[in-house]
């Protein structure tokens, strides 16, 4: 199964969407240090000929569609620069700019790699771009197609964080799909305006304590790996266990937890124990939430920058290990209440006053992220939507063992019972990880978590 690169070819919007270079600011969530990374992931698409006219060429459509979408959204044409005065990043638009686009077939059938359900990583990565470095920002946006045997091909994208999040990028595909699909106009307007929408209040002022968990260190990397080899994995989650996961919290604590809270919790917890974390080490779980309607005025439907915040829960290693797991859902449940106007402003804000002082999130984070019903197996370019979205970022939110909830392929046979989970973890802890996880099938927690609150009691 070798992926063979035939070509590389530069995009360009289909008519000048400016006629002199210019420099745009970025928000305040934009150059957040922590996002200061590249998030990787492909689309598998079936060519359904009933669907689609067997002369059409996804190749064409896509850099067709590509190139009407960049009039509008232009930007991802654009190269990240930092600004001399504070090391913040900003971009800057060049006449006659394009977007590469790399073109690469597999002499075999999605069928016989199960449509990349679970990939092999080896094999996925040949599909996606990795900008490293300095390609990363003089090239925000790369994105591949691949074609295989059976007519069907996947759509690789690798795009700077700086640049949007998860639903702003869905935000831009949405727009070449309807294109593509020969739709009249675009749905929805895109909007840039991201310092003003987003920027520090005048003067800046931190009313909501984020000091508790960012802290300034202008040595730390957010990214930097330890050394040791670490693995990717995915692992089934069937609905049984985790209505058995539910109950026996609710059991425990009297409350009700979602599939978030719950069984983030527990991995959570099994990551830290295997990963054998000090007792008197601060663990973190850190996830994005969407802020776009929360702040005040909600920001515009076309804004397609950053829109999320990072909210991070801590506890002592000791603490998550040794306490029940309704404790760790009970965290991770009250901390939603805090995603208001008031904190994400005090975020802008202390990114505003300590940005130069380098602002870190710290070591042990874990981050969470749910893609079940993010929106990008919705993107439909004429074949349908994608049957499986997967990601390939090896990192998020300050964490470099990210965990992601994610679902079946649509094109995999039979009832589709529950989700998988994607694990990032150190090599050598992905044993006693895997033993945790055994326990979630089998409900052999319960037992474990009755002493434990027999002990606290």
């Amino acid at each position: 199964m070798e992926v063979t690169i035939h070509e590389t070819t530069t995009i360009y919007p289909s008519k000048p969407p400016f006629t002199e270079n210019h420099v745009l600011p970025l928000s305040h969530l934009d150059t957040d240090r922590n996002l200061n990374l590249t998030f990787r992931y492909l689309r598998v698409y079936v060519n359904h000929t009933a669907q689609q006219k067997s002369k059409s060429d996804p190749f064409e459509v896509l850099t067709s569609s590509l190139s009407a979408a960049l009039v509008y959204y232009y930007q991802f044409a654009g190269c990240l620069r930092r600004r001399p005065s504070d090391n913040r990043l900003e971009l800057h638009c060049q006449v006659g700019n394009g977007v590469p686009v790399i073109l690469s077939t597999v002499d075999c059938t999605l069928a016989s790699v199960n449509y990349l359900d679970d990939p092999d990583y080896n094999f996925a990565e040949k599909m996606v771009p990795d900008p490293r470095d300095d390609e990363a920002l003089t090239r925000p946006l790369i994105l591949q197609l691949t074609r295989f045997k059976c007519g069907g091909w996947v759509f690789g994208t690798a795009v700077h964080h700086a640049m949007c999040d998860g639903m702003g990028s869905t935000l831009f595909f949405h727009a070449m799909a309807e294109i593509a699909r020969g739709e009249n106009g675009m749905k929805i307007e895109p909007v840039w305006d991201r310092s003003s929408l987003l920027g520090p209040r005048n003067p800046p002022r931190v009313d909501f304590p984020v000091h508790e968990f960012l802290s300034l260190d202008r040595d730390s990397s957010p990214y930097l790996e330890s050394g040791k080899p670490a693995v990717r994995e995915c692992f089934e989650v069937k609905d049984e266990w985790l209505d058995r996961l539910k109950g026996f919290l609710h059991e425990q604590s009297g409350s009700n937890y979602t599939t978030f809270e719950a069984l983030g919790a527990f991995i959570w917890r099994a990551k830290a124990k295997a990963s054998k974390i000090p007792d008197d080490e601060t663990v973190k779980y850190a996830y994005l939430t969407n802020i776009r309607r929360r702040v005040k005025p909600p920001l515009p439907a076309g804004y397609w920058g950053n829109g999320c915040v990072p909210i991070y829960v801590q506890l002592l290693a000791k603490h998550l290990i040794n306490e029940p797991i309704w404790k760790a859902a009970d965290t991770i449940k009250k901390s939603k209440n805090i995603i208001t106007d008031e904190y994400v402003r005090s975020f802008i804000d202390f990114q505003e006053l300590h940005y130069d002082e380098g602002i870190t999130s710290g070591n042990r984070v874990s981050a969470f992220t749910d893609w079940r019903h993010v929106g990008h197996e919705t993107v439909d370019f004429g074949w349908g939507g994608p049957v499986t979205v997967f990601p390939l970022s090896r990192h998020l939110v300050g964490s470099v063992e990210p965990c992601f909830f994610l679902p079946y392929s649509s094109a995999t046979e039979g009832k589709k019972d529950g989700f998988k989970v994607l694990v990032c973890l150190q090599e050598q802890a992905m044993p006693v990880f895997k033993e945790e996880m055994e326990k979630l099938e089998h409900g052999l927690f319960k037992e474990e978590m009755e002493k434990l609150e027999h002990g606290l009691s």
